[in-house]
C-alpha cells in the first residue's frame, strides 16, 4: 500500500475494531491528480454525522451566500451518502467489518486497513471482492467500489490476498514496520494529556461527586513563572521496546544468482532475547536464513520460521517481540484520537524535553540520513506539483459533494507541496542544493529542486547601496521588488530581467541611511507577504481558466525563501513570447492580450478591482484590470497563469510615500468597506453593524466577505470610463466600489485628472474608513470583551479578520492604554515583532557552529543584563547598522563571534528604534521589566522557530540562558493552503445565531461546518 504517515484514521479503526459506531471513509480523489510515485497516500478522516434538520430550516432564512452554503451543505443530510456493511477477511484469517459507501475508492479501504490494529502491518496485498452471486473481482487501487459491483444489495465481502513484493514495496514494508515499532507518530500535546487526565479523574470521582472541584485544580500553575516552563511540556510516553535492532544487512545487495530465486533484501535482526538472525526478504515471504558469520547461507533455517510479513515472522521467533508489539498497539489505541493523526502541515514546538534525552545508536535512523533527499523521492519520477494542483482545480465543483472531493484533493496536494517546499528551503539555506545561476551574486541565486522553484527574498535597491555600507549581500537580507518568479528567472538569458526599481533607487538612495536600509529590509517581508495574500485572493476568486502557482514562504536561520511551483515549459526556454499580460520592466513595456484580459476582468469584479488604463514607457495607453507589475504567462500546457500579485488590494492612503510602497490594505477591509457602503444605500440596514460582519473570519480567508457583494457587481463597460451598472436590481453604489490598484504608485495613469482624482478619493475614503470606523469599533469590542485575544497569535488573527494591518498595532495600543491587560498584550506583541527582526539579523551573520551560542546570547541580552565585553566602545549609545556590520566583519576576521559584541542596552535600543519606525510605538522605559516574560519568550520562539529546553529559568537573572538550552531551530512557514468556503460560511452563520442567543441552531450550524472541515481537511487540520 506504499508509504504511510501514521494512523490518520485511528478513531475509525478503534470504532471498527470494537464494533462500536461505524463510520465511512469518504472517497479521496487526490490521487486522481496524476500521482507521480505510485504510492498510496492518506485517506480522509471519518465523516461526522450531518447536522440536525433544524439547522436547515434556520439556515434557509439567512440571506446571500450563507443561505446558499447552508442549503448546499444540507444535501448530504438528505441521504446522498449511505453506508453499507462489508466484511473483510484478513491474511491471517481474522474478520473485520467495514462500513463503506459505493463512492469509496480502493485506496480508502486500504488506508483504513493500514490503520486498523489487526491489519496495520500488511502493506503488500490484493483486495478481492466477493459479490452475492458468487463472482469475484480483483480491485485496482484507483477504482471506486461502485465501478466494480453494487454493494448496496448486500452480501459483499472483501478478502486480503498476499501479493508479491518488489524492491520498492519491500522497502516500504520495512519502513512501515519501523514506524509501527516506534511511538514517534504519537503527537503528545499538553491539551490532550490534560484532557485525558481530566477524564480519568472524573471517572475516579464520579461516585464521590468531586468533578466540579477537580476541574479547578491546576489552574494557577502559571503563577510561578520560574518553574512554569517545566509544566508546559507534556511528558513523553515511556518507551516500549520490541526488538533490539532491525537494520539492512551488509550482505546486501543480493548476489545475482540469489536474485533469480527471488531474494530482494537481507535484514539483520537482534531480538530482546539476545539472539541474532539474518532474515531474507523475498518476493513472496520473509524467512530466517542459515547465515552465520560473514558468509551468506540463503537456505531457510527452519521451515516454520517463515511468514508473509516481517511482523509475523518476528512474532514467531521472539516472544518478547510479540508481547511488546501488542503493548504498542494498545498504547496507540488508548491515546487521544488526535494524537494518532499525522498533521499534513509541519508541526513545531517551542519547548523540548529537559534533560535532553540520551541520543542512542540507531542504525536504521543512520541509514535514512545517509542520502540527503530534502523532500525528493529517491525512486521514480519527481512529482509535478503544478500539474497536480491545476488538475485538482479543474475538478468539477457544481454540488456540495463535488466541492468536498475537490477541496480535499486541493488540500492534500497543497499540504504535500508545503512539506516538500520546507525541506527544499532548508537544503537551500544550508547550501546543499546548487543554484541554477551560480555566476550571479549569491543573494540573487535561484534554485530548482523537486520541481519547486526557490529564491531568496532580496532587494534590488541593495544594488544601489555601496558594498561597504550595505548589509552583507550573501545573506539576502532584503528586497523591495517581487521575489524573482520562475518565469523571470528562467528568462534571464533572453534579456528579460527581474523587476528593478532603478528610478526609485536613484532618487531615494543617494546617501543611504540606517532608516533606508531598514525600509529595504521591511520591503522584503512586505512584498513576499503581499504576493502570498494576492495568490490567496485569486484562489478564492476561483476563475475558470485563470491559474495560480502553489506558493510558500519559509523563514529559517534569518533568511526568507519563497517557494513556487514551476510554470510548465518555462525552464526549457520554449514559448519565449509567453508573457501575455503585465510588465517585467517596471512598466516600460506592458503586454496585453484580449483573452487573458477577459479572465483577469472576471477576477477583478470579485476582488473589487477597477478596469483602468495606464501608460507604458512610450506613452501608449494599456487597459488593465490588475497592477502593472503582475505577469500573465501562458505555459506549455496552454494554461493561463497570473503571478507576482503584490498589490491585489489598493494602497494604504495612510502610508503614502516610496518607503511605504508595499503598504496595501487587507482584503477583509475592502470587503467590509464595500458592504458598509452598500448598506448605507439600504434603508433597512444599520451602518455600524457593517465592520463587525467579518470579526469572526479566519485570518487567511481572503476576500471572504466579498462574495455576496461581488456577485452583484455589474458587468461593466470595457471603455476607459468608470463602470456603469446594467441590471436594474443592482445597486449603483455597489457598482462604483471598484478600486484602481495603481493609484498612489509611480506608474502613469491615463484618463482625465478628474477620473484619477475620483479613484484616489475612493482609496483615501477606505483608508479613512479604517482609521475612523474600523479601528475605533475594534477598540470598542476589545474594551467590551466582545473580542478577547489571549496571545500574540490570536491578536494577529483578530486584527486581520477585522481588516486591520499589523502595522497599526502601535495606533491601537495607544487607544487602550487605560486597560492594563490589553496594553501588556499589545506592547509585548510589538516588542516581540521588533525583536524578531533583530535576532534574524544575528542569525544571518552566524555560521553553523555559532547558531546556538548566538541565540542564547541574544536571549540573555533580551531578558537579562549583558554588559559590554570591554570598556572600549559605548554601551549606552547604539551604533548604526552600517557601523555594526563593519565592526562585526572586523571581529569575524579576528576570530571573534559577531554576536559577542551585543549588549542588552544595544539590543533594546535596536528593538525600540524598530518599534518606533515600523509601528509608531514609543516603548516605555519600563518595558523591559513590565512584560510577562514567559509569554514573550513563547511568542518570540514561535515566531523565529526556536526550541528551548523546558527547564527552570530565572528570567530575572543576568544570563538566564546557556547555549545548551537551545535545542533546535525550525523553519517557520506561511502558505497558500486553500480554505473550505462552505464550512466558513456555515461558521459565520453559526456565529450570527450564537450572537442572537439561539444556541441550538448555532450548534447545529457549527456541527455541519465541522463535518465539512473534517471531510476536507481530515481531523480539523
Amino acid at each position: 500500500a506504499g508509504k504511510s504517515k501514521g494512523a490518520r484514521n485511528k478513531a475509525k479503526a478503534q470504532a471498527a475494531s470494537q464494533e462500536a459506531v461505524s463510520v465511512e471513509p469518504v472517497a479521496d480523489v487526490a490521487e486522481e491528480a496524476k500521482p507521480q510515485n505510485g504510492e498510496v497516500t492518506e485517506a480522509p478522516a471519518a465523516e461526522v454525522a450531518p447536522a440536525a434538520e433544524v439547522a436547515a430550516a434556520d439556515v434557509e432564512k439567512e440571506e446571500g451566500d450563507v443561505a446558499e452554503a447552508a442549503q448546499a451543505a444540507e444535501k448530504p443530510a438528505e441521504g446522498e451518502l449511505h453506508l453499507y456493511p462489508v466484511s473483510v477477511k484478513t491474511q491471517s484469517g481474522e474478520k473485520l467489518e467495514l462500513q463503506l459507501s459505493p463512492g469509496d475508492s480502493v485506496i480508502d479501504v486500504k488506508q483504513f486497513l493500514l490503520d486498523a490494529p489487526e491489519t496495520c502491518f500488511y502493506t503488500c496485498y490484493d483486495l478481492i471482492l466477493h459479490t452475492k452471486d458468487g463472482s469475484t473481482h480483483q480491485l485496482e487501487d484507483y477504482n471506486e467500489i461502485s465501478e466494480i459491483a453494487d454493494i448496496t444489495a448486500g452480501g459483499c465481502s472483501l478478502e486480503m490476498v498476499a501479493a508479491t513484493y518488489d524492491e520498492r514495496s519491500i522497502r516500504s514494508h520495512l519502513r512501515r514496520v519501523r514506524e509501527l515499532l516506534s511511538l514517534s507518530s504519537l503527537h503528545v500535546s499538553l491539551s490532550t494529556s490534560l484532557a485525558l487526565q481530566q477524564e480519568s479523574a472524573q471517572a475516579k470521582n464520579a461516585d464521590a461527586g468531586k468533578t466540579a472541584h477537580q476541574e479547578l485544580d491546576g489552574l494557577n500553575f502559571m503563577e510561578d513563572t520560574t518553574v512554569a516552563l517545566t509544566n508546559l511540556l507534556a511528558s513523553a510516553p515511556a518507551e516500549i521496546k520490541c526488538v533490539d535492532s532491525i537494520v539492512f544487512s551488509s550482505f546486501n545487495p543480493p548476489p545475482s544468482y540469489r536474485r533469480l530465486h527471488g531474494d530482494l533484501i537481507y535484514i539483520d535482526v537482534v531480538t530482546l532475547e539476545g539472539s541474532k538472525h539474518c532474515i531474507t526478504g523475498s518476493s513472496k515471504s520473509f524467512y530466517v536464513n542459515a547465515s552465520n558469520g560473514s558468509i551468506l547461507d540463503s537456505r531457510p533455517l527452519k521451515q516454520s520460521h517463515e511468514a508473509s510479513t516481517l511482523v509475523g515472522l518476528l512474532q514467531k521467533i521472539s516472544a518478547k517481540f510479540k508481547k511488546g508489539f501488542r503493548e504498542i498497539l494498545d498504547r496507540k489505541a488508548s491515546a487521544h484520537p488526535f494524537e494518532n493523526v499525522q498533521a499534513l502541515l509541519p508541526v513545531t514546538s517551542w519547548l523540548g524535553a529537559h534533560p535532553v534525552p540520551e541520543h542512542r545508536r540507531d542504525a536504521a535512523r543512520a541509514e535514512d540520513s545517509v542520502v540527503l533527499s530534502y523532500g525528493t523521492e529517491l525512486i521514480g519520477m519527481q512529482r509535478d506539483w503544478n500539474e497536480e494542483l491545476q488538475s485538482c482545480r479543474e475538478f468539477p465543483h457544481a454540488n456540495p459533494q463535488e466541492r468536498i472531493l475537490r477541496g480535499r484533493a486541493l488540500y492534500k496536494v497543497t499540504c504535500d507541496f508545503v512539506d516538500a517546499a520546507v525541506k527544499g528551503a532548508v537544503g537551500v539555506i544550508n547550501r546543499c542544493i546548487p543554484p541554477i545561476n551560480p555566476t550571479d551574486p549569491e543573494c540573487f541565486h535561484m534554485y530548482v529542486h523537486n520541481n519547486i522553484f526557490f529564491s531568496f527574498a532580496v532587494d534590488s535597491d541593495y544594488e544601489q547601496i555601496s558594498k561597504d555600507q550595505k548589509p552583507d549581500c550573501q545573506n539576502g537580507s532584503g528586497r523591495s521588488t517581487p521575489v524573482p518568479s520562475p518565469a523571470l528567472g528562467a528568462k534571464a538569458d533572453s534579456g528579460v530581467a527581474p523587476d528593478s526599481k532603478t528610478e526609485e533607487s536613484n532618487s531615494v538612495l543617494e546617501g543611504p541611511t540606517e532608516a533606508q536600509i531598514a525600509d529595504s529590509e521591511q520591503a522584503t517581508y512586505a512584498s513576499a507577504n503581499n504576493d502570498l495574500k494576492g495568490t490567496k485572493s485569486y484562489q478564492e476568486a476561483d476563475i475558470s481558466g485563470l491559474y495560480n502557482l502553489a506558493m510558500a514562504i519559509i523563514d529559517y536561520r534569518g533568511h526568507r525563501v519563497v517557494a513556487q511551483s514551476i510554470i510548465p515549459g518555462i525552464l526549457q526556454g520554449d514559448k519565449s513570447d509567453s508573457l501575455l499580460y503585465g510588465s517585467v520592466d517596471n512598466g516600460k513595456k506592458i503586454s496585453w492580450n484580449e483573452s487573458f484580459h477577459a479572465k483577469v476582468v472576471e477576477a477583478a469584479k470579485r476582488l473589487h478591482v477597477k478596469e483602468h488604463v495606464v501608460l507604458d514607457g512610450s506613452g501608449n495607453p494599456v487597459k488593465l484590470a490588475a497592477t502593472v507589475e503582475c505577469k500573465g504567462i501562458v505555459g506549455s500546457d496552454d494554461r493561463h497563469y497570473i503571478l507576482d500579485l503584490m498589490r491585489v488590494t489598493p494602497r494604504d492612503s495612510n502610508y503614502i510615500g516610496l518607503q511605504h510602497r508595499f503598504c496595501v490594505l487587507r482584503p477583509e477591509l475592502v470587503a467590509s468597506f464595500v458592504e458598509a457602503e452598500s448598506i448605507k444605500k439600504s434603508p433597512t440596514e444599520k451602518v455600524p453593524d457593517a465592520p463587525t460582519e467579518s470579526n469572526g473570519q479566519e485570518p487567511d480567508d481572503i476576500a471572504s466577505g466579498s462574495d455576496a457583494t461581488a456577485a452583484s457587481v455589474e458587468e461593466h463597460d470595457k471603455s476607459d470610463e468608470t463602470p456603469v451598472s446594467t441590471p436594474a436590481e443592482s445597486n449603483d453604489m455597489t457598482a462604483e466600489i471598484l478600486f484602481n490598484p495603481n493609484v498612489f504608485t509611480e506608474y502613469k495613469l491615463a484618463g482625465s485628472p478628474e477620473e484619477i482624482e475620483v479613484d484616489e478619493a475612493l482609496v483615501k475614503k477606505v483608508g479613512s474608513y479604517l482609521l475612523d470606523t474600523v479601528i475605533p469599533k475594534f477598540v470598542q469590542d476589545l474594551c467590551s470583551l466582545d473580542v478577547s485575544p489571549m496571545d500574540g497569535q490570536t491578536l494577529t488573527d483578530v486584527l486581520h479578520s477585522n481588516g486591520i494591518n499589523v502595522r497599526y498595532l502601535g495606533k491601537v495600543a495607544g487607544m487602550i492604554k487605560h486597560l492594563p491587560h490589553l496594553w501588556d498584550l499589545f506592547s509585548a506583541e510589538i516588542i516581540v515583532r521588533s525583536a524578531k527582526h533583530v535576532v534574524k539579523d544575528i542569525l544571518r551573520q552566524s555560521p553553523d557552529h555559532n547558531i546556538a551560542p548566538a541565540v542564547a546570547h541574544f536571549l540573555n541580552c533580551f531578558f537579562g543584563k549583558v554588559l559590554a565585553a570591554s570598556s572600549k566602545g559605548s554601551t549606552g549609545s547604539p551604533q548604526s547598522k552600517t557601523q555594526k556590520k563593519s565592526s562585526e566583519s572586523a571581529s569575524s576576521k579576528k576570530g571573534q563571534s559577531a554576536f559577542s559584541q551585543l549588549t542588552s542596552d544595544g539590543v533594546w535600543s535596536d528593538i525600540k528604534e524598530f518599534a518606533k519606525h515600523k509601528y509608531q510605538f514609543e516603548a516605555p522605559d519600563d518595558v523591559r521589566v513590565g512584560t510577562k516574560r514567559v509569554a514573550v519568550l513563547r511568542n518570540l520562539c514561535q515566531k523565529v522557530g526556536i526550541t528551548i529546553a523546558a527547564r527552570k529559568y530565572d528570567l530575572h537573572s543576568t544570563t538566564p540562558f546557556q547555549p545548551s538550552d537551545i535545542l533546535n531551530l525550525q523553519p517557520v512557514v506561511k502558505h497558500s493552503v486553500p480554505t473550505c468556503t462552505d464550512a466558513r460560511k456555515l461558521m459565520e452563520a453559526g456565529k450570527i445565531r450564537m450572537a442572537e442567543g439561539t444556541l441550538n441552531e448555532a450548534y447545529a450550524l457549527f456541527s455541519e461546518a465541522f463535518s465539512l472541515l473534517q471531510q476536507v481537511k481530515y481531523i480539523l487540520a
